[in-house]
């Protein structure tokens, strides 16, 4: 045990890089104590050349945080414009990474819209094939989020990895060692999946590469009454501390199976701290994370 052993695992947000100054953003949420960021884009760059923003960024984290990871979410698979600046955001990200000393680019698979898992999956073999590629001669790691995006397995328009049976397609379909997992428990609940299990499974795989720091809440009495497809709500994502799952159960798994590397949180989701609340829920998250983790302080054993 070092002095940087809880840091193994960090506990840190997303910064949307679609903000016109996402450095500016990190100088004022850093104090915070903040670890590590996610720099994440909807679809394009947002005009962003990420080589000349890569200083900007860091100098902005100075000694106290990292990048985590460079996240682009779209649709890489099919042929639109938006799509197609999708994929060239993906090739930008890899190609970037390593200036901020980030070994994980994040995004949905992306997926033939309206058409079943399966049948996307030689478009997501052709497509991520060559990206596993690029991003393995630069020392990078790929990450999907295990969000659904209102798909299903029958038709989506966003994401093919959602579940484990999809994980087991896609990386058996093309089984590159640098392609893995985005996770987190709230997507899973989405999807009445239980996490823990699920997580426990997969740690051994290696496949998890990063979390996104995202809780939820089921309201099972609404379950009950309504069901799934009624016009009642009967899940919300929430902001770690303040949903369901035992975080500190979530970490102790981490490391019993040596995961290093982030938790980022994922906010702008929670429907209570939000707005006005929303940097006073992440904050919350991230004290909440950091006792989990057992404390933000290292504490030496006396000799």
């Amino acid at each position: 045990m070092t002095q940087n052993a809880l840091l193994d695992i960090r506990i840190g947000t997303l910064i949307q890089g679609g903000n016109s100054d996402p450095a500016n953003t990190i100088r004022q949420i850093l104090p915070h104590g903040f670890e590590s960021f996610q720099l994440f884009f909807w679809q394009t760059l947002a005009g962003h050349n990420l080589a000349e923003l890569a200083p900007k960024v860091l100098d902005a984290c100075g000694d106290a945080a990292i990048i985590s990871s460079i996240g682009v979410f779209g649709n890489p698979l099919e042929t639109g414009d938006k799509d197609i600046e999708t994929l060239r955001a993906w090739e930008s990200a890899i190609d970037a990474a390593p200036l901020y000393g980030a070994k994980i680019v994040a995004g949905f698979t992306g997926r033939l819209r309206g058409k079943s898992i399966p049948d996307s999956l030689p478009r997501y073999v052709e497509v991520f094939g060559e990206l596993s590629r690029r991003a393995a001669d630069k020392g990078v790691r790929i990450a999907f989020e295990n969000c659904p995006m209102g798909g299903t397995w029958d038709k989506g328009d966003w994401n093919i990895a959602h579940n484990p049976a999809a994980w087991e397609l896609i990386f058996d379909a093309l089984p590159a060692e640098n392609i893995g997992l985005e996770w987190e428990p709230c997507h899973q609940m989405s999807q009445l999946i239980e996490p823990m299990p699920q997580l426990r499974e997969w740690l051994p795989t290696g496949k998890i590469f990063h979390l996104h720091g995202k809780d939820g809440t089921i309201l099972h009495d609404v379950i009950a009454k309504y069901g799934v497809y009624g016009a009642k709500p009967w899940m919300f994502h929430r902001t770690p501390g303040f949903g369901d799952t035992n975080w500190a159960d979530v970490i102790t798994d981490l490391r019993r199976a040596g995961y290093t590397g982030a938790i980022d949180i994922e906010g702008w989701h929670d429907p209570v701290y939000k707005d006005d609340l929303e940097m006073s829920g992440q904050v919350h998250g991230l004290n909440y994370l950091k006792r989990c983790r057992g404390g933000d302080a290292f504490v030496p054993n006396p000799v």
